[in-house]
């Protein structure tokens, strides 16, 4: 069922399921983009994909259009939103989709005090 689950995936970059599902092929899908962009197009990278993804052309959307996307992201990939329960059995709902905006780190704030040598300096004499 994951298999299929994260081919849909991997196709439209966006799926509707259930919040245990959701959180389960998150996992999956960033393993796989992962190994994408740790694999380099190799075809070893690229037949260990191939296991878990059904369709060949998705893994070549995978390794060329995904990989390159998320090159200088360090992971989080996915989101998750929740979003109403069904209306058949009242099972929470969610949508799992890629992450579009570029990621942004903070900038580092210097030390006043000194370096960290000073700081350990001060822990070992009190």
């Amino acid at each position: 069922m994951f298999r299929n689950m994260v081919t849909s995936f991997l196709e439209h970059e966006r799926i509707e399921t259930t919040d245990a599902k959701a959180k389960e092929l998150r996992s999956v899908a960033e393993r796989l983009v992962t190994l994408a962009k740790r694999g380099n197009g190799s075809v070893a990278s690229r037949r260990r994909a191939a296991r878990f993804v059904r369709d060949r052309q998705i893994v070549k959307k995978l390794f060329e259009e995904l990989a390159p996307r998320y090159a200088d992201r360090p992971g989080g990939y996915t989101r998750i939103v929740k979003v109403d329960s069904r209306l058949g059995d009242s099972a929470p709902l969610s949508i799992l989709q890629f992450v579009k905006e570029p990621v942004t780190f903070k900038e580092r704030k210097p030390r006043t005090d000194g370096s960290a040598a000073a700081d350990t300096e001060k822990a070992e004499g009190a």
